[in-house]
């Protein structure tokens, strides 16, 4: 997508993520939310999130909001410190227009500057595709280099259907021992320009 603005979310985009994400919520079993959180429920989680890691937002030449990305500390333990979930949302009416691996892109150099080492997908997934959900979020990570290293047969369930889960990884630097300890976001965030 031409002229494609990747920059660090704020409280301030909660209105404009929170509508990228309500569709996939009522539409779909790309998540399994059944709610679709409110505008002040998203500048929480971005606040939150952005306190430690990344989230970033993508704006048209226009400056529409056309997708988001992040990444979220895996569990609570100091030993999964170099772990991260990472999750997408593009606006359905660009979609395979480019703009989500230029978000992973930009969330994965964030990422890198950070430390992190492992970066995990949750993706609900389905052995027989349906209007809910047809398996794109697997190809994308795919082609993003991720691999599924666990599936979780029949753990949501949504539209009256039982939906399956898939982990992915994908590694982003050596594991070695004196690994540095890895920086909170903000300390990076100026070094890359976001």
């Amino acid at each position: 997508m031409e002229e494609l603005r990747i920059t660090v979310a704020t409280s301030a985009d909660a209105a404009d993520i929170a509508a990228i994400y309500a569709p996939y919520v009522q539409d779909t079993a790309i998540t399994f939310e059944y709610e679709a959180p409110s505008a002040q429920e998203m500048a929480e989680r971005i606040e939150r999130i952005g306190a430690t890691h990344p989230w970033l937002v993508a704006r048209d030449a226009a400056g529409t909001a056309v997708g988001y990305a992040y990444a979220s500390p895996y569990y609570g333990r100091a030993a999964y410190a170099w772990c991260v979930e990472t999750s997408i949302y593009v606006d359905r009416s660009v979609r395979g227009r480019g703009v989500g691996s230029a978000l992973y892109q930009e969330l994965e150099r964030a990422l890198s500057a950070q430390d992190i080492l492992n970066l995990y997908a949750c993706i609900a997934t389905t052995n027989v595709p349906d209007a809910h959900l047809d398996n794109g979020s697997v190809a994308f990570h795919e082609r993003r280099g991720y691999h599924e290293i666990g599936r979780f047969p029949n753990c949501g369930y949504k539209f009256g259907r039982w939906y399956d889960t898939v982990w992915m990884e994908r590694d982003l630097g050596e594991h070695a021992l004196g690994q540095p300890s890895v920086l909170p976001f903000p300390q990076v965030r100026s070094r890359l320009g976001l």
